[in-house]
């Protein structure tokens, strides 16, 4: 092999070792690439996971008994911030700085009576609490019938004996700025998932 073949050769080599080296820049700074619009899609998704969480759906646990049976300790909710409060709905509210699960008895301009057995009236109707497995009037110190305030709201919990709610006037009837949302689901454990309430 002659000179000139020889240089040819080694040229060739070099071409290809460039080739390979410029490939492998590009596969590099391609998957570097890919990795940057990976991770800022999931931090955005995982920012507007939060926004989501606190602003429109909020999630707690449960803690205490008075919600059973409807709710146990420990259960974990969703509530939704988007909703109208109805009688009957579920909802959590903000109380001394702690969260509190309740149900909505009556709303402003409601009057509220319940008698020595626990039935609840509003309005002068008993209204139907198939959610309950006792009633009891609790503990009770406002005087009644009662007639809710006005921008209030008459909550109790569904453990009648031992819920601190509306009937008394430590607690008291709630107003809508407390409300942290209308519980919606039951994330955990997951033999409950599902629709809460």
């Amino acid at each position: 092999m002659d000179q000139e073949a020889l240089k040819e050769k080694h040229a060739d080599l070099r071409v290809k070792e460039l080739r390979t080296e410029l490939r492998r820049v590009k596969y590099n700074q391609r998957f570097l690439a890919t990795l940057y619009n990976t991770v800022g899609t999931l931090l955005v998704a995982a920012a507007a996971a939060v926004l989501i969480v606190n602003f429109w759906l909020p999630v707690m646990q449960v803690t205490g008994s008075s919600m059973t049976p409807t709710f146990t300790e420990g259960q974990v909710l969703v509530a939704s911030k988007l909703d109208q409060y109805d009688t009957g709905d579920i909802i959590a509210f903000y109380y001394n700085n702690k969260l509190l699960v309740k149900r909505v008895i009556a709303r402003s301009g409601d009057w509220v009576n319940i008698t020595e057995d626990g039935t609840v009236y509003v309005n002068d109707i008993a209204i139907e609490e198939p959610y309950l497995t006792e009633k009891a009037l609790g503990d009770c110190n406002i005087e009644l019938p009662y007639q809710v305030p006005e921008e209030r709201i008459f909550v109790m919990g569904d453990h009648r004996s031992v819920s601190l709610d509306s009937r008394n006037t430590s607690v008291g009837c709630i107003s809508e700025e407390q409300i942290l949302g209308k519980i919606k689901f039951c994330i955990w454990p997951l033999k409950r998932f599902g629709k809460a309430g």
